[in-house]
């Protein structure tokens, strides 16, 4: 709800009158809790982690602009997902994104396996700067979306489906088969989202090293864009926000409702600790 939503009900239940700066200091109170959250140590330890942002209109020196709010979700050893922190700036950048990257290590966490990406540019450099065994994991959907951008919608439903046929591959010698063939199919008529792919592909080609159930889950950001999504419906109500105080308000207690349903450990958890347990062995033995 936003504030001038608190403020109409106090009126209809209670019979008397709130100003909306009012219930604005009565958020405040929270202010604390989301310091206490955001500095809270984390595990030594994260299997995988998604990130990603989330844009918001945020209002700042009489100006209306678009804010970026940074989040990453960790998977821990239990097989519980858990929101590791939301920071804010103007824009995503990768020397933003190493900042949080550094936070979190000085957080506790020593280790992640995996990370999963968008293909923002300097993001894998940034990973790599703070977790040097980090592997990478550019997210397929991603780049889906950005070679589709240039496809004409007569070619794009034929353009995608080909695209499967590489990014689906058993294997990465099946996978790379099926590239040539999706190359010399397309090049003439859409060279740049071939050249995006041939950009990326070392960053792309991480999940043909593991077994299908882990693959699943590393392909893609789709598990932070749930939350992103989540978080839209919670403060859909807010098309601008007076400053960045009031947008990281809302999106923690948009996280702290949505952390509440995650009372189950992932899918198939079981058999993805066995796989990373032997494929990790000795990076968890020595972590």
């Amino acid at each position: 709800m936003s504030t001038q939503d608190v403020a109409d009900q106090i009126e209809q239940i209670y019979g008397f009158n709130v100003s909306k700066s009012f219930v604005s200091d009565i958020t405040n109170k929270m202010l604390p809790s989301i310091l206490e959250w955001q500095n809270r140590p984390l595990e030594p330890i994260y299997y995988i982690t998604w990130m990603d942002c989330i844009c918001f209109k945020i209002r700042q020196d009489n100006k209306v602009i678009n804010k970026s709010i940074y989040l990453v979700i960790g998977l821990k050893p239990d097989g519980f997902k858990e929101i590791l922190g939301i920071w804010i700036a103007e824009t995503e950048s990768a020397s933003f994104w190493l900042s949080v990257l550094s936070e979190l290590k000085d957080r506790g966490v020593k280790s992640i396996l995996i990370a999963c990406t968008d293909n923002l540019t300097g993001f894998t450099s940034a990973i790599q700067a703070s977790f040097p065994d980090t592997v990478t994991q550019l997210c397929i959907v991603h780049q889906i979306r950005n070679s589709v951008k240039f496809v004409p919608w007569k070619d794009r439903k034929i353009f995608i489906a080909d695209l499967k046929e590489v990014y689906g591959a058993i294997n990465l010698q099946s996978a790379l088969v099926a590239f040539e063939k999706f190359k010399t199919k397309w090049n003439s008529k859409y060279s740049y989202a071939i050249k995006s792919w041939e950009k990326n592909w070392d960053n792309l080609i991480p999940l043909f090293n593991y077994p299908p159930e882990l693959r699943k889950i590393m392909y893609t950001t789709n598990t932070i864009e749930g939350v992103n999504r989540a978080i839209r419906k919670f403060t859909k109500t807010k098309t601008i926000f007076p400053n960045d105080q009031a947008a990281l308000k809302s999106v923690f207690m948009a996280i702290d409702q949505i952390q509440s349903k995650w009372t189950m450990p992932i899918r198939d958890f079981g058999i993805i600790h066995n796989q990373i347990s032997i494929i990790f062995d000795n990076f968890l033995e020595n972590a």
